[in-house]
């Protein structure tokens, strides 16, 4: 089925839905946002302001943002007219089910019905909906406005007209989705962050790295190889002409015999992490360490565009 996208609604203006906001209104579309919250209005036009300079440097039209986007404080208003729904709202499975409930009857019968949500499947929350053909999950990075992955995971009766809409969708946000072929909790990406941040602590726990450290093996190895290729192609690329298969005939045997850490769950333990790391981190605000993140991450994302275009065309 071919869709067209013009009006979008954001359900949910924190810090996911106010990068949604400002991604979707620099793409041109019309979008509606619905949140309790009663500085909604200041929220979007700060927002809105701040993200302005990551959307430019991406290549995205930032004049009259403003204008696009519209406050509506009825969920069923906002959601009335809309070709996609960005859902946002807290990870607690009865609050989407109602939620999703309303928007299924609110919104118009080719409305996508997407969640941004980082733990829970969408079978979770769609048993009793009279129609979840169109709901699935739109798992973001955050922020989604910077960061290009969006994990589009159906849930079981999510039809297959509806991802291949929700993949069009957020390609033409010029986000870099991916099918989840099977539904499991975390999703992909937060699972792969979770095991490295448990190992991180681990080892910061044992004494054997202090965080900012930590932070520098990643910054100067893996970080810049997988931002690259990724765990698998790097691993391949690891094994020299021989490949992965080599890398696992070899060095894979000695890496599976070592065994990871498990993370002290002992509050005392747990506080000397946090300490070491407000310690490590604290002579910056967290206004300028957050600037200096984003301008990293575009930097990286402008130098990978120009790298992929140049290899386009030779």
């Amino acid at each position: 089925m071919t869709q067209t996208f013009g009006t979008a609604a954001v359900i949910g203006a924190g810090t996911i839905g106010l990068s949604w906001t400002a991604l979707f209104a620099a793409h041109g579309l019309t979008v509606r946002v619905s949140d309790p919250r009663p500085d909604l209005g200041d929220a979007l036009v700060q927002a809105l302001d701040a993200f302005a300079p990551h959307l430019a440097a991406q290549g995205l039209d930032t004049t009259d943002l403003v204008d696009r986007v519209h406050v509506v404080s009825d969920v069923t208003e906002a959601v009335a007219d809309a070709d996609v729904v960005q859902e946002n709202g807290p990870e607690r499975i009865e609050f989407k089910k109602d939620l999703f409930a309303q928007l299924v009857r609110g919104a118009p019968a080719h409305a996508l019905l997407l969640s941004s949500s980082s733990a829970i499947p969408a079978t979770a929350f769609t048993g009793d909906l009279d129609d979840a053909s169109r709901v699935l999950i739109g798992h973001p990075f955050n922020p989604p406005h910077l960061m290009p992955l969006v994990e589009v995971v159906p849930g079981e009766r999510t039809s297959e007209d509806a991802v291949q809409s929700a993949v069009a969708f957020y390609a033409t946000m010029g986000r870099a989705p991916v099918v989840l072929r099977k539904e499991i909790p975390g999703f992909v990406g937060n699972r792969l962050q979770n095991a490295l941040s448990r190992e991180a602590v681990y080892l910061v726990q044992q004494g054997v790295v202090t965080p900012e450290d930590l932070d520098a093996v990643m910054k100067n190895s893996l970080g810049i190889r997988w931002a690259a290729v990724g765990p698998f192609l790097g691993s391949h690329l690891g094994g020299g002409p021989g490949g992965y298969r080599h890398l696992t005939e070899h060095i894979g045997v000695s890496m599976q015999q070592m065994q990871l850490g498990q993370p002290s769950s002992d509050p005392a333990v747990r506080e000397l992490v946090v300490e070491a790391v407000e310690k490590a981190y604290a002579a910056l605000p967290y206004e300028l360490l957050a600037e200096i993140a984003d301008r990293r991450e575009l930097a990286v994302l402008a130098a990978l565009k120009t790298a992929h275009r140049n290899e386009k065309e030779n």
